[in-house]
């Protein structure tokens, strides 16, 4: 059947936590907190990682990508976010809502590609010590921050417009804190099941797959590094590797929960709170 809609380019409504304003005002100021938190250390570590010389090593490098992709993640969020739990409006222009997502789905694209370069780094630093400055080198550095940042692209330049090209006729109330894939489908008055079997796939590429390789890279440094007969070198070797395992242990713990969890009202309200902390 087809759905024609007169006014489809009308504001959208985030509820976010509306029907909890005392947690919304307590939110507004953690939120407030700890985004300037992020954003003056994200900015940090990118100017520390280009001005020191040091610092010029492949690690480091994508670290400041990281950095630079968290500092554009959160931000083209968070401001939003703000203002929608500090008054009674919740609204988001159909404009603002679209380049939301777009930005949304392309760095958390080429985030999940990211970790799993990180990872290949580190396993050949650690399997590798004497191979690593040939092995990546700056030109294969720079190949793979590119292809991170253009998979990340393709995904939302594919999985975007497929979303906003579903009719939202009933209403365009968003039971979510922002615009992103599995909140804007549940408003949208056309059957969905094609465009939920796209998310599925692209989350099975995107969040399993990576998972699997970071988890099989992690699998050949923790060997090579029980082969290291020096105890201060065994911790030195993990040293190198803690920091990039918490970030992929709390990034893809929230993100494959909000993507792959059953969809009921439960899972629902408990994916808004992982969508924040994923923000932040």
């Amino acid at each position: 059947m087809l759905t024609i809609c007169n006014d489809s380019h009308r504001d959208f409504i985030l509820l976010g936590f509306s029907d909890k304003p005392y947690l919304e005002k307590i939110l507004f100021w953690v939120i407030l907190i700890f985004y300037g938190l992020t954003t003056a250390g994200n900015m940090v570590v990118i100017f520390v990682s280009l001005k020191v010389p040091k610092l010029h090593i492949p690690m480091y490098y994508f670290l400041s990508n990281l950095s630079l992709l968290d500092l554009c993640f959160t931000s083209s969020c968070v401001p939003q976010m703000l203002v929608n739990f500090w008054g009674p409006e919740k609204t988001i222009s159909y404009i603002g809502c679209t380049v939301q997502l777009y930005v949304f789905l392309w760095l958390g694209a080429t985030e999940c590609v990211l970790l799993v370069v990180m990872a290949l780094d580190r396993c050949v630093a650690v399997c590798h010590p004497l191979k690593y400055t040939t092995v990546m080198h700056p030109k294969l550095c720079l190949q793979l921050a590119i292809f991170a940042w253009g998979t990340g692209l393709i995904q939302s330049l594919i999985q975007s417009p497929a979303t906003f090209q579903l009719p939202f006729c009933s209403h365009q109330t968003v039971d979510d804190i922002v615009c992103e894939v599995p909140a804007l489908i549940q408003v949208s008055s056309a059957d969905t099941i094609y465009i939920e079997i796209r998310m599925f796939v692209a989350s099975i590429i995107l969040l399993v797959v990576p998972l699997i390789i970071i988890l099989a890279s992690y699998g050949a440094v923790a060997k090579a590094v029980l082969r290291i007969k020096s105890t201060a070198g065994q911790k030195k070797a993990f040293g190198t590797c803690t920091s990039h395992l918490l970030v992929v242990s709390l990034f893809y713990g929230t993100v494959t929960a909000v993507y792959l969890q059953p969809k009921s009202r439960y899972a629902h309200e408990q994916g808004k709170f992982l969508t924040l902390f994923t923000l932040l």
